[in-house]
């Protein structure tokens, strides 16, 4: 069996360290280098011994020609090292929020341009991969929905990646938006953030990790589907399963729902 050569973006951060723990720990898989703005020396602590760490994408891609790029930044950081990431011919696994349409778009180019595979993902958690798939199902028979997502008190974009999504994809199966409530009032930013009918409202504070619960109301009747992170592990398995499968494919997927298929 190949061995498969990572490199992780964003190597240094709480998620980043995850994912350089879950690959040193993995059969099949080999951590090979570490891109992050915050690099201060040339090697990088692992499980498996010191490896080459940059501030520059593009001395850790010429230095040891990884399989695939895991980024675990933000969309901003992202977008630069996917683009020299592609340029290399390097797979890419990307957990980054906060993508524009125009940038997804030019993501599924690069990965069409350079015959990489790229999967984009909002939450890698497969309790919260199936907490989406169950939203979607209900969502079909039941009209009226908000979604109450909490996070920690760090995380920069709100509503969350993961809340939009599952906005955006129960939505799609309706075929048709959410009802508003029948008594509306006057507009108030209490009422959260609108996306396709659904109120999101967005908590951030010390204490939480990433929690969403999606709730439906209908007469006489609510609905709850909840998802609660407690640790970043959670997110290990999906990014494992990730990383192994997008060596195999060609082109953008968007979530881990395809690779379960769900």
């Amino acid at each position: 069996m190949k061995v498969i050569k990572i490199a992780v973006h964003g190597a240094l951060g709480k998620v980043g360290q995850e994912v350089v723990r879950a690959v040193c720990t993995e059969p099949g898989l080999q951590l090979v280098g570490g891109i992050d703005i915050k690099a201060a020396g040339g090697m990088m602590d692992s499980p498996t011994g010191d490896i080459p760490l940059s501030v520059t994408a593009g001395v850790i891609f010429t230095g040891t020609r990884p399989d695939v790029l895991v980024d675990f930044t933000n969309a901003k950081a992202s977008m630069p090292a996917l683009r020299e990431a592609a340029g290399h011919g390097i797979n890419l696994v990307v957990g980054s929020t906060g993508f524009t349409p125009a940038e997804l778009d030019e993501i599924k180019k690069l990965a069409e341009a350079n015959n990489i595979g790229a999967i984009v993902a909002s939450n890698f958690a497969l309790g919260a991969i199936v907490m989406m798939h169950l939203a979607k199902i209900a969502g079909k028979y039941l009209d009226h929905c908000e979604i109450i997502e909490l996070h920690h008190d760090r995380k920069i974009d709100a509503p969350s990646g993961t809340a939009l999504t599952t906005a955006k994809a129960m939505a799609k199966v309706r075929g048709k938006a959410f009802l508003p409530p029948a008594v509306q009032g006057e507009a108030s930013d209490a009422r959260g953030h609108q996306v396709e009918g659904i109120n999101i409202h967005s908590i951030r504070m010390p204490g939480l990790l990433a929690h969403q619960e999606v709730l439906f109301g209908a007469a006489g009747q609510t609905l709850s589907i909840r998802h609660d992170a407690i640790s970043r592990e959670c997110y290990m398995p999906g990014v494992i399963l990730a990383v192994k499968e997008v060596v195999k494919r060609k082109g953008l997927i968007v979530g881990l729902d395809t690779l379960l298929g769900l």
